[in-house]
């Protein structure tokens, strides 16, 4: 049996594994969100997809004991390690790979300081609800990040955080969940089905169930269903993207069944995303994503054009997809080697070729985690960051005065660690 067919069996048999997971017995009493039977399982899904609040969706009221919050960290911490050991079996544990995982290792430890920050407020604030159900496959949750300030409607952002459609997990948006909820703007990290639990089909799917739950329940957490953005970063951006155009797609086709509309999309914000696959084959295996790997995950070449919204912009036939989609924003640094800025760029240039409002933000120097990660914990002005709030806050005088005297966000990892991180990032 070949490599890929082999992936894809064991994307079978961890999909398995995973719903077994779900419903054990023993696991079920630490989880902080109650097992759904068939029928809840139903009637959630039908009242979401009507527009209607779920049955199942927890109170805004914090009701999660600490015991619940270990209990939760152990859960997801399980979750992750078997998804890690299972892809290392594939990938094989020798030189090579030891040598690659030492670089993530010792860049995770120069800046753990700021993440056990992070991690205390994701597992112990008050404004984080966490692992909020939205559907009914494995890892179909989603984090919400609150303002301390109740009053009136708040913007949102729905992110789909990156992890190379293998270790994506939703709290790795908590750093910019809590800083976007300081500026009055609630936060959605959907979670999804990396690989081999999933294929892009599968993370595209859960995605768009997850941007269809907060668009029809969002005003039940304060959030303003008439100013939603969306955004995602790394591999969030090339599914949100795909998400995002196939439901384009489905609208103008104008099929029956639409539990979203786009019109509901503010805009669309992508942080060094890549949106052509062919560009990327044989890139991401020169860097270590080994070809076999990546089609499977992909579900084989035939399907890359599918999966490619730059590509499949060009066809024709969806012109009039492209004619409602929302004004969108492409950010990306010019040192990125993970995914080249010219991903994004190229991507522009055709989005406006084919009549679609789209701009491109480049930002000199900064590689793959330097938006993302070291510059939002440096803490202090940061373009982009001040980009996302500027724009989200176009027409609100009130919230752009706010804005400009707000404090500098803190710093929460030393200049000299953030350096040295930079200096051995594997990204």
């Amino acid at each position: 049996m070949n490599p890929a067919a082999i992936l894809r069996q064991s994307s079978s048999s961890a999909a398995e594994e995973m719903m077994e997971m779900e419903t054990r017995p023993f696991l079920s009493k630490f989880l902080s969100y109650p097992p759904a039977s068939a029928a809840s399982t139903s009637q959630r899904l039908r009242a979401k997809h009507l527009g209607s609040p779920s049955p199942a969706t927890p109170s805004p009221s914090r009701q999660n004991s600490f015991g619940r919050d270990i209990g939760h960290a152990a859960k997801e911490t399980y979750l992750v390690t078997s998804l890690s050991f299972t892809l290392l079996q594939y990938l094989g544990v020798g030189y090579r790979w030891i040598t690659r995982l030492l670089a993530p290792y010792c860049y995770t430890m120069l800046l753990m300081p700021g993440f056990l920050q992070v991690a205390y407020c994701y597992y112990f604030s008050s404004q984080v609800r966490r692992s909020i159900v939205y559907g009914d496959q494995p890892r179909n949750r989603l984090d919400l990040y609150l303002p301390k300030n109740t009053d009136g409607k708040k913007p949102v952002v729905v992110f789909v955080t990156g992890g190379a459609w293998i270790i994506g997990y939703k709290a790795w948006g908590s750093l910019l969940g809590l800083q976007l909820a300081e500026r009055n703007i609630i936060v959605a990290c959907i979670d999804y089905r990396n690989f081999p639990q999933g294929t892009i089909s599968d993370m595209v799917e859960d995605a768009s169930n997850g941007i269809s739950f907060i668009c029809n329940n969002i005003a039940d957490y304060g959030g303003d269903p008439d100013r939603i953005y969306l955004m995602g970063q790394s591999a969030g951006a090339h599914i949100s993207s795909c998400a995002l155009l196939e439901q384009a797609i489905r609208e103008s086709k104008k099929e029956e069944i639409i539990y979203w509309s786009v019109s509901q999309i503010k805009a669309y914000f992508g942080l060094s995303g890549g949106y052509n696959l062919f560009n990327l084959v044989d890139h991401f295996d020169s860097r270590g994503l080994c070809r076999s790997i990546f089609l499977s995950i992909m579900e084989g070449e035939e399907s890359l054009h599918q999966f490619s919204p730059e590509v499949r912009v060009q066809d024709p036939s969806n012109k009039d997809a492209i004619s409602i989609l929302p004004p969108i924003t492409l950010f990306h640094g010019t040192a990125d080697y993970s995914i080249p800025s010219d991903a994004s760029k190229f991507f522009v240039n055709v989005l406006q070729r084919v009549g679609a409002q789209a701009d491109l933000v480049l930002y000199d120097g900064k590689n793959h985690t330097d938006l993302f990660l070291q510059d939002p914990l440096r803490g202090g002005k940061d373009d982009l960051f001040d980009q996302l709030v500027a724009v989200i806050h176009a027409n609100d005088m009130e919230a752009l005065e706010q804005d400009a005297a707000a404090p500098p966000r803190r710093r929460l990892v030393p200049e000299i660690l953030l350096k040295l991180a930079g200096n051995i990032s594997p990204f």
